[in-house]
């Protein structure tokens, strides 16, 4: 790999490799995903001087290497897979091998420059570890208790003493998550804001810590596209389409949900807007989406310019 003026790097991380190919030059090379390989890598990439790195999320087989080439200040940034196998077949790449995968991801760099996003810091790593731990008992918790409704006697005496223990598990895990919480003095003063909206429970509170750390940062139609909140058209011609949302961080949406199922029926100002709206005739379903944007919008005017909740302003 030789430098250039302007060079746009592809990495295809696999649990044992690291493909990388450069889009100028066509270069392409395979190192181990290991502690050795990554620190060749980053020597290389350090000569290229890039002007992106790009990885493609790969279930957390990135974050090793991920951390070294922020730690090595080099510019490196994440695309979603479908994301990019949609540019794949739109650029008439249909085939799919680890080379092929690198250097469409290297095109993909060069052609769509995507911005460079904010790396999380290893309390926030942990923090989304503990919530995607959380998710995965309740689902464990679900699945048990529908299990039990048609389970023989003695399989139900299993069933339920497993039920105990994930409740208890549950139970230890939202005070280790609270505790992480509490550590760390802005994480605290954010929870404290947020906690004091009508609606705002602690799993909500720490979701958006650990999966939403944009919160504040962004103005209301980023932070509601990054959701999925915000309603996309489905227009041609004549042809007026129904608005949906879909994509953005589903996890976060999830809880979000749920809360402003809460705040409909106990927060003032999402208990009118929700009313009007099924007033209006719209379908309490599309209400409830357009409370989960509203919430959302108070709370990141809220972070953005740390002010707590008082029903009477007028949030946009």
């Amino acid at each position: 790999m030789e430098s250039s003026a302007e060079v746009h790097v592809g990495i295809d991380i696999s649990k044992a490799s690291l493909d990388v190919g450069v889009h100028q030059t066509g270069a392409f090379c395979s190192l181990r995903n290991d502690p050795a390989g990554i620190r060749s890598l980053v020597a290389r990439l350090r000569r290229l001087q890039p002007q992106l790195v790009l990885l493609e999320a790969s279930g957390g087989y990135e974050r090793r290497l991920l951390d070294a080439l922020a730690a090595a200040g080099l510019p490196v940034a994440l695309v979603n897979p479908r994301q990019l196998r949609d540019f794949a077949r739109a650029t008439g790449i249909l085939a799919k091998t680890d080379k092929i995968d690198a250097l469409v991801l290297a095109r993909f760099a060069a052609t769509v420059r995507p911005e460079l996003r904010r790396l999380s810091d290893a309390r926030e790593r942990e923090l989304s570890a503990l919530q995607a731990r959380r998710r995965q008992l309740i689902e464990m918790l679900t699945a048990e208790k529908n299990r039990l409704e048609k389970a023989s006697p003695k399989v139900a005496r299993e069933i339920r003493g497993h039920i105990r223990w994930l409740e208890r598990r549950l139970e230890a895990l939202d005070k280790e998550l609270q505790e992480l919480v509490r550590s760390s003095p802005d994480w605290r003063v954010k929870e404290q804001l947020l906690r004091g909206v009508p609606g705002i429970g602690p799993v909500l509170a720490s979701t958006l810590l650990a999966d939403l750390p944009e919160l504040g940062t962004l103005n209301r139609r980023q932070i509601a596209a990054l959701v999925g909140v915000a309603p996309l058209n489905r227009d041609s011609g004549v042809l007026r389409g129904k608005r949906s949302v879909w994509g953005g961080r589903s996890h976060v949406r999830a809880a979000l949900f749920m809360n402003a199922l809460v705040a409909s029926r106990f927060n003032p100002v999402i208990k009118v807007f929700y009313q009007r709206l099924c007033a209006m005739g719209k379908p309490k379903k599309v209400a409830l989406v357009a409370c989960m944007r509203k919430l959302l919008t108070i709370l990141n005017s809220m972070l953005r310019n740390q002010t707590s909740w008082n029903p009477a302003y007028a949030y946009p």
